[in-house]
């Protein structure tokens, strides 16, 4: 993880030149766990990196999750292909400390921009988006009941930046409908025995302190496949973005119940690098 993260930045440093750059600093937002841009959590509405609708632009990032019984480490890339398609790819590894035992999963993800612009468009812009996602060992999977060890999540996301909008700051906000089987987004496997896909509500909001800092809240509908109870996810971040080549977040996770385990809650933190 150490190793990967040297690498970006080191990556950063020699790209600052050949980097896209048409669009408002911080508005792309960050890195989600499952690959799509967005916040931690959540996947926006906006595609990845600052691409305009003539330019390509490349990103990779890193992200890291600790609550008192798991770890969740991501690392991924996106391309966003001239502000219409942004074509993801993530690697998950879940630890679950009780158990000295880990879990990998691969997300492949596109979204298609439908309408709108973040910022200029009067009403927001809208993205939809599929992510497919594949356990590399379903074995903790099948042991749960589970019906299968992929499956493919749909969602539709709104967003809308708001300039000046709350004492002169910028306010972005975000709603998602997510379309999933996946059981705690698919690292326990997807679907159950009677149990399939569920409509699920993803939301998220921001304010922006100027133009290189951005303090939101995250919220995530989980669907209950299991019979274990699988609580909704929250979180409170904070993502400073110095320049168009480098964003940090970090943020505070609360995950509630996890495959029986009460009060998961802990730190999370993540670094994107922008080509």
């Amino acid at each position: 993880m150490l190793k990967t993260i040297l690498l970006l930045i080191t990556l950063t440093s020699v790209s600052v030149l050949n980097a896209a750059d048409g669009k408002l600093i911080a508005t792309p937002g960050v890195s989600q766990i499952e690959g799509a841009a967005g916040g931690g959590l959540v996947p926006w509405a906006q595609l990845a990196g600052y691409a305009s609708r003539d330019e390509i632009a490349v990103n990779a990032f890193c992200s890291h999750g600790n609550v008192d019984d798991f770890k969740l480490s991501v690392c991924g890339a996106q391309v966003n292909l001239y502000d219409r398609l942004e074509l993801s790819l993530a690697k998950q590894e879940f630890d679950v400390e009780p158990l000295d035992l880990r879990i990998r999963q691969r997300v492949l993800g596109g979204k298609v921009r439908l309408y709108g612009d973040l910022v200029y468009s009067r009403w927001p812009q809208l993205s939809f988006g599929i992510q497919y996602k594949e356990l590399d060992d379903p074995l903790v999977a099948n042991l749960l009941g589970a019906d299968n060890d992929s499956g493919m999540d749909y969602y539709l996301a709104a967003s809308k930046l708001h300039l000046g909008a709350i004492g002169g700051l910028n306010w972005l906000w975000n709603l998602t409908g997510r379309y999933t089987e996946a059981n705690q987004i698919g690292l326990l496997g997807f679907g159950a025995e009677g149990e399939g896909h569920e409509l699920m509500l993803e939301a998220s909001t921001a304010i922006l302190f100027g133009r290189h800092v951005a303090l939101g809240v995250e919220y995530r509908e989980k669907p209950d496949n299991l019979g274990l109870k699988e609580d909704d996810w929250k979180s409170v971040f904070v993502a400073w973005v110095p320049n168009k080549y480098v964003n940090l977040t970090a943020g505070w996770l609360d995950l509630g119940e996890i495959a029986g385990v009460e009060d998961q809650d802990g730190l999370y933190f993540s670094i994107m690098s922008n080509f």
